[in-house]
């Protein structure tokens, strides 16, 4: 049995406090669906000491005022922690989420430390002030922090989406607050333990684990300059109607039902073996997930029969056991999601390739089994909307031109992929389809370029300068004719 992991503090503005609530977050094991951990519910109240304190942090404390590479080694601590701890984190994400452990290592805990690690280095290279020939005379243009920033972050990547938003916010000198999933708070009190270490002063960076209503009080609040949300579309759209209330800033990393789009040309081995782990990925959670995978009609039958023998020989289980390749999903509700898609493909049409139900064998957890449908036309609810579980369409389509316009027939446009045996047509592909970020022949997520959707899959950019640039406000000085400035 799993030893019980219980937190009864918050950690607000630097130190753990008791909490001014009575709610408590029971923390449930996907796999064994019994309580692992039990941690405090911050309240309203918590929202507002954390608010106060990231306020007064800003306007009055060391933070903004630090010169950039102050800021740097206080960050670099904080990278430094997450390749110590890597295997800790991944754990305690893996027992919380599902997420098979072996990979867990690099997706929930590595990944997180290349994005502490990445956003330092796109800090050390971005202009924070630079002088401009303006039409009327010479003018001076900066960058300064935005302020406040409320990060409101999902369960699937709870620490990569977590280093997304507050690498850049902390580099740029704001301050944050931090809300979390209540069905991963667990590993966000290893982040605060590493943020207390590293030396973060008074106020800067508060985390609160908490429901939808308490973030939704949290982003409308009026002291916060800024809001960056990871989650679903209805969510997000919500958040922006909160935040237009005050005008608040806000950037949006939405959804996706991204195509990996196979050429005629492409070798079969590398791209059945180069698409199927990022088909499949965190258990089929991940917004950027190849759920739809385009084949030429002419290569149909060769490609249904690989990737149903694929997706058939993943291993399915224990979450923490090394061998294991698709763990349970998160909860109940995300279990009897996927499988009520299953039924809803069958019922539209689309044949079951393999998969289609509870594995056989497990008793216990919120399993579902590597489900490839076959036979799919874009019109199906299975290929349009966002199951984010387990299940994948394979869509067969005539030429070229058509494949790119089935890959652009979608709300969504977060990412995707091609694959052909000819790069630069790969790249003319890469060209025409409406995404935030496309793959050749590979399937990456490169934390020095700007990461985001077109459409419905979100607003604004993480990652690289584009992502940098969210947590700052550009401010325009007009110089006196005759100044030249400092030689």
């Amino acid at each position: 049995m799993t030893e019980l992991v219980e937190h009864g503090q918050l950690f607000i503005g630097g130190v753990l406090t008791d909490p001014l609530g009575q709610d408590v977050i029971e923390v449930v094991s996907p796999h064994t669906e019994e309580v692992i951990g039990r941690v405090p519910h911050a309240s309203p109240a918590d929202v507002d000491r954390a608010v106060a304190a990231a306020r007064t942090a800003f306007d009055e404390g060391p933070w903004p005022r630090m010169t950039l590479d102050e800021r740097i080694e206080v960050i670099s601590r904080i990278k430094d922690a997450f390749a110590v701890r890597h295997e800790e984190i991944a754990r305690v994400i893996s027992s919380e989420n599902g997420t098979p452990y072996t990979s867990s290592v690099m997706v929930q805990a590595l990944a997180s430390m290349l994005v502490w690690d990445s956003a330092i280095t796109t800090a050390r290279g971005f202009t924070y002030e630079e002088q401009r020939d303006g039409v009327l005379g010479k003018i001076l243009v900066r960058r300064e922090p935005v302020g406040v920033v409320a990060a409101v972050v999902p369960w699937n990547v709870p620490q990569f989406t977590a280093a997304a938003k507050l690498a850049p916010a902390l580099l740029a000198g704001c301050t944050a607050i931090l809300k979390v999933s209540p069905e991963t708070p667990l590993d966000a009190y290893l982040l605060a333990e590493i943020a207390a270490e590293a030396g973060l002063p008074e106020g800067v960076l508060s985390i609160l684990p908490a429901d939808r209503e308490v973030s939704e009080y949290l982003v409308g609040h009026e002291r916060v300059d800024k809001v960056s949300f990871t989650g679903s579309v209805g969510a997000g759209k919500r958040v922006m109607e909160v935040c237009s209330r005050n005008l608040t800033r806000v950037t949006l990393e939405l959804g996706g039902k991204s195509a990996a789009v196979i050429l005629p040309d492409a070798d079969a081995a590398t791209a059945v073996g180069g698409i199927a782990p990022f088909a499949w990925m965190i258990n089929g959670q991940a917004c950027v997930a190849q759920t739809r995978i385009l084949v030429p009609q002419t290569r149909y039958d060769e490609f249904a029969e690989a990737f149903a023998a694929t997706a058939g020989a993943l291993k399915v289980g224990d979450p923490l056991d090394p061998a294991t390749e698709v763990g349970p999903l998160v909860a109940r509700r995300q279990q009897q999601r996927s499988l009520d898609y299953i039924r809803i493909g069958q019922e539209e049409g689309a044949k079951i390739l393999t998969g289609g139900g509870r594995p056989a064998g497990i008793d216990k957890g919120w399993y579902v089994e590597p489900t490839l449908f076959g036979d799919v036309d874009n019109s199906m609810r299975i290929a349009r909307e966002e199951i984010f579980g387990p299940v994948i369409c394979l869509i067969p389509y005539g030429d070229e031109s058509e494949a790119v316009k089935i890959a652009n027939d979608s709300e969504y446009g977060l990412s995707g992929s091609v694959w052909t045996a000819d790069v630069e047509r790969g790249i003319e592909v890469a060209r025409q389809v409406r995404t935030g970020t496309y793959s050749v022949n590979t399937f990456s997520l490169d934390m020095l370029g700007p990461f985001g959707g077109y459409k419905n899959s979100g607003l604004g950019r993480e990652f690289g300068p584009e992502g940098y640039g969210e947590y700052f406000e550009h401010k325009m000085i007009h110089l006196p004719n005759g100044y030249e400035g400092e030689a």
